[in-house]
């Protein structure tokens, strides 16, 4: 089936780009016994009304996936959904709470998403089709732009511009791209009259304004399409040169784009900025474009594949995570294109280990995804989202496009280097330090440079926890907005406890990044986060300019209070640990040094301890830990661990806080004692157990003029 036409081949996998990048070797391992999951009956169990194979642990010893049990997966998920059809089966009607877009719009957003799942599926089995998906989806499109914008079960509204009548951009996008890939068993099939009305209602999409951030780059696949298939004009060749100029600008370096203006450094990078340029180029046989856009793919893989868990959790990081599998979206159309540093083993050990993480989990219910991460979870869900969102999870699904004699599925699956080594790595350009370490599998990224605030916006109002945290992790949620914050600094002026908004990066060295910000104080209410301004004391002369740095499984967390009133107190946030049970969580405070520790047992999501700690180094006097009632993505109630102190005594004198930290699965937690830091008026200097130490000049970092 058509597939785009033929493009210059690559090998099988293409170049490693290490960046700024940090290993520390470990006693080699038998690897495969030591991190092989386990069985896949928890996975099998999960698909209800399709036949799974045998697990393939000679082909697959990490996993045991094959693409067998891929195509048994997708067969699952666009079966159970099905049984949700409208009439004429041109929208699927999921159970669950509807978004503030309206059950209409969700019933086209349930078919358009699944309908991308068919095509892949429909294109790597090579129009072997036994469920007769595809001609489902293809005669639900007829229906649906039958008689666009009547009032019934199944008419398509006419797309509007952002806002209510605009979500239709996103999946006007799926339903083109699914035509364009399966062309030859979809569009070239259909009346022209059908064709006709199909490409009127698309049209709509690429005259209205989309919101600004990724969702150009909806008109732009809705436009490549049109001209694929014909239908070229002035306005298609604007959009698809505005979408194109638009990532120009978005682009960071070192393969990561921003979701928009400003910065946002989330999971839209790979499912949405990567993922729709490079169909375009593919589908269009544009050679010069993939040769462009296919290198900044394989440099983004090089650092974001590392932040996945061995046990195939992506990092808990940003909006849209109840889209859950589409994380490996990127790593699967690095697979499809060749232009990954992943040998074809790794890639399939990424993607087989991802989507055993979330099904084994509760990710379905009755065959159904769930709004939520593992189960339902009402705080990873954005007002925007409705029960047929989590299906942009088709996206993860984009490797089946590749037939099953691809080395991709032949080749064995291998050793990834985060089984062998730590890792440290500064990705300057997007503000962030990824920080993974072999002995449990578990991955960190430390944010100092990722906001979601456009620069129109204002620095103001309440804090956005998946993007406000100095951390996030594969195996931590942030906790929810009205809990106590995890991996946070704040100041508490008049009863109020300040907020980080607007993230400033200023840059990094090999094993630590740095940023600062101005802390705002926001009084809101439970029930509306929009901020109070006449509450909220203001101080303009304030600033916290810090610094994170690691090496291991240690973190040293560096703040510098600028401008502060004297003696305000200040509170230092570590990583929040989840269980199911308050019973399975327990803390340990100390005084000498102030040291805090919380941990879960394996009553967790998990299925292993996990701890967190805090250890002061200077200014930090009292160690206490937090519960947080709402819990995390991982477990229902939390525990975060917390120091206080003070800023210093005097006007404008600057405060130097320095504490360690750590993040640990399984027993027992890391020894901090083992690292000594010293800190010498603004020279801070660590001395790792193991290594050449890291000195870091505070006054050398390019902070803004006092």
């Amino acid at each position: 089936m058509a597939s785009g036409p033929p493009l210059p081949q690559r090998g099988a996998h293409g170049r490693a780009h290490l960046g700024c990048a940090v290993a520390h070797p470990r006693k080699r391992k038998n690897t495969v016994t030591d991190h092989a999951l386990g069985s896949i009956d928890r996975f099998a169990a999960a698909l209800t009304r399709v036949h799974v194979p045998d697990e393939d642990r000679e082909r697959s010893p990490f996993t045991g996936l094959t693409r067998e049990h891929w195509v048994a997966a997708a067969d699952d998920l666009l079966l159970s959904a099905a049984r949700f059809r409208s009439p004429r089966g041109s929208r699927l009607d999921l159970p669950g709470n509807p978004s503030q877009q309206g059950i209409r719009t969700d019933g086209i957003e349930g078919f358009a998403r699944t309908f991308l799942l068919a095509a892949f599926l429909y294109v790597g089995n090579e129009g072997r089709d036994p469920h007769g998906h595809l001609a489902r989806y293809v005669a639900g499109v007829v229906e649906g732009t039958r008689t666009v914008g009547a009032d019934d079960e199944d008419s398509w509204p006419v797309i509007g511009h952002i806002g209510r009548d605009g979500q239709p951009h996103v999946e006007a996008a799926s339903i083109a791209l699914s035509l364009h890939l399966t062309r030859e068993a979809s569009w070239d099939v259909l009346e022209e009259d059908e064709q006709d009305r199909i490409a009127a209602w698309l049209r709509h999409a690429i005259d209205q304004e989309p919101s600004s951030n990724n969702w150009y780059l909806f008109p732009f696949t809705i436009a490549s399409f049109l001209e694929g298939v014909g239908r070229a004009d002035d306005q298609t060749a604007y959009v698809i040169e505005r979408g194109l100029a638009l990532i120009e600008g978005w682009y960071r370096g070192e393969g990561w784009y921003s979701d928009g203006e400003g910065e946002a450094f989330d999971h839209y990078i790979g499912w949405a900025l990567h993922f729709y340029p490079v169909w375009h180029a593919r589908l269009r046989g544009d050679s010069a474009l993939l040769e462009r856009l296919g290198p900044r793919l394989e440099k983004f893989l090089g650092s974001f594949s590392r932040t996945f868990d061995r046990n195939g959790a992506p990092t808990y990081m940003g909006r849209s995570m109840t889209y859950r599998m589409a994380t490996l979206a990127a790593v699967a159309v690095g697979a499809v294109t060749g232009y990954t540093p992943l040998r074809p083993g790794q890639s399939r050990r990424i993607l087989s280990a991802d989507l055993r993480y979330f099904l084994e989990r509760g990710a379905t219910s009755d065959g159904i995804l769930t709004l939520g991460w593992h189960g339902p979870h009402e705080p990873t869900v954005q007002r925007y989202s409705g029960p047929g969102s989590p299906y942009w999870t088709s996206k993860g699904f984009a490797a089946l496009l590749l037939p099953a004699e691809h080395p991709l599925w032949t080749a064995t699956e291998e050793e990834l280097d985060a089984d062998s080594a730590d890792y440290v790595r500064s990705l300057v350009p997007a503000g962030q330090l990824i920080q993974a370490t072999t002995a449990d599998g578990l991955v960190r990224v430390h944010n100092h440079g990722s906001d979601q605030i456009k620069p129109f916006e204002a620095d103001a109002g309440a804090p956005n926890p998946l993007y406000a945290r100095f951390g996030y992790s594969t195996r931590t949620g942030p906790t929810a907005l009205h809990n106590p914050s995890d991996n946070d600094v704040q100041l508490q002026v008049r009863g109020v406890w300040s907020v980080r908004r607007r993230i400033h990066a200023v840059g990094g060295g090999d094993d630590w990044i740095a940023s600062w910000h101005a802390p705002r104080f926001t009084v809101y209410s439970p029930f509306d986060a929009s901020p109070e301004a006449s509450n909220g004391p203001v101080l303009p002369s304030c600033r916290i300019e810090s610094v994170t740095a690691a090496r291991g499984a240690v973190e040293v967390r560096v703040h510098r209070l600028v401008g502060v009133p004297p003696r305000t107190p200040v509170r230092l946030a570590g990583w929040a640990v989840a269980a199911e049970t308050p019973e399975s969580l327990s803390m340990r405070l100390g005084s000498r040094p102030p040291t805090s520790i919380v941990s879960a047992n394996a009553d967790n999501s998990t299925g292993e301890p996990l701890s967190s700690q805090l250890r002061a180094v200077t200014g930090w006097t009292e160690p206490r830990a937090a519960r947080a009632t709402y819990g995390t993505a991982f477990g229902r109630v939390a525990l975060v661990p917390e120091l206080f102190g003070q800023s210093a005594d005097g006007v404008f004198h600057d405060t130097v806080l320095v504490a360690l930290a750590s993040l640990d699965a399984g027993a027992p937690p890391t020894d901090l004692s083992a690292v000594v830091v010293t800190v010498d008026d603004a020279v801070v200097t660590i001395g790792w157990p193991t290594g050449e130490p890291t000195s870091i000049d505070l006054d050398a970092i390019d902070w803004p003029r006092r």
